[in-house]
């Protein structure tokens, strides 16, 4: 049995000052508006600023990676007004919906953006002329795990248990919560047909609550939000783990070289302690497209899980 879970709630609306940049909040339906943040006004300068769009979608709550992306973006700022010889103001803008962001890099409404290996993929193949500027580097690698979790106190012990078992996966256009997860159940056994049943329900962390709440007997999300969700105390242990690789920022095709190579420049000489800690990363690295290609080979075995 396999069906998307669509939850629909009330419109909240928050405004807050975070790391310099103004944000506006919406929490609600996933048809929404994507959610919009502007760095703060720059002192009068004579010359006009090189206004930049940054995009984003929401893997985890939208304030949450906000105050995530706040820090590294406001950094940014200053060291491009520095290497390009002008000021530069970037804004942020995150999308509601994985698809979302892919659209709004793919079209141009967004000059750069940071998301998943699989959005890469998938905006790739939509314009080749998209380039990525640098990837995330994770303990000075391209590489970090997602994981398989179940309830603390549950009976399944390895992968091959979850036959009968009802899963739950993250967004349909997740590297780890739907590709890289479906590759390894399938390498494992099981397929759809094998599950009780599994739905796709979005972001990692309401992947994680859901099974602390034993609303699904295993379900696949990244380890960082994994270890989070433990840490704050939620009943839930992990019985496999695999690799993934780390994200990729990425220009839109037709982006002037210069600014793509300047933005490439303060990624890879990025050293701001605090910004590099709320993105939770150590740096970046060069990456190239090839980096990808396991990526693309698990999207190809994933859809074994349904066959």
């Amino acid at each position: 049995m396999r069906h998307d879970n669509k939850n629909w709630f009330g419109f909240v609306a928050l405004a807050f000052w975070l790391g310099g940049v103004f944000v506006l909040a919406a929490c609600g339906d996933s048809e929404r508006e994507p959610i919009e943040a502007r760095s703060n006004p720059a002192p009068e300068v004579s010359i006009p600023a090189l206004a930049l769009t940054f995009g984003l979608y929401t893997s985890d709550s939208a304030t949450e990676m906000v105050k995530q992306f706040a820090p590294i973006l406001e950094v940014l700022d200053a060291d491009l007004s520095e290497l390009l010889g002008e000021p530069v103001r970037t804004s942020l803008r995150v999308a509601s919906t994985y698809e979302g962001g892919v659209d709004d890099l793919v079209s141009g409404r967004v000059d750069f953006a940071r998301m998943g290996p699989a959005s890469y993929v998938m905006a790739k193949e939509l314009n080749q002329g998209i380039r990525i500027i640098a990837i995330e580097s994770k303990r000075g690698s391209k590489i970090f795990q997602g994981v398989l979790c179940v309830h603390l106190d549950s009976p399944i012990q390895n992968v091959e248990d979850l036959s009968g078992e009802r899963f739950a996966f993250g967004d349909s256009r997740s590297t780890i919560g739907r590709f890289l997860a479906q590759q390894l159940l399938v390498e494992h056994g099981i397929r759809a047909d094998d599950l009780a049943g599994f739905d796709f329900l979005g972001r990692h962390d309401k992947v994680g609550m859901a099974v602390a709440r034993k609303k699904y007997a295993a379900g696949a999300l990244k380890e960082s939000t994994f270890k989070k969700l433990v840490a704050a105390g939620e009943p839930i242990r992990a019985i496999a783990s695999f690799p993934n690789v780390t994200k990729p920022w990425i220009a839109r095709a037709g982006m002037n070289p210069e600014v793509i190579a300047a933005i490439r420049d303060a990624l890879l000489g990025m050293d701001d302690a605090s910004a590099l800690k709320a993105l939770k990363k150590d740096g970046f690295m060069i990456g190239v497209d090839a980096d990808y290609d396991p990526i693309r080979e698990a999207i190809q075995s994933s859809r074994l899980f349904d066959s």
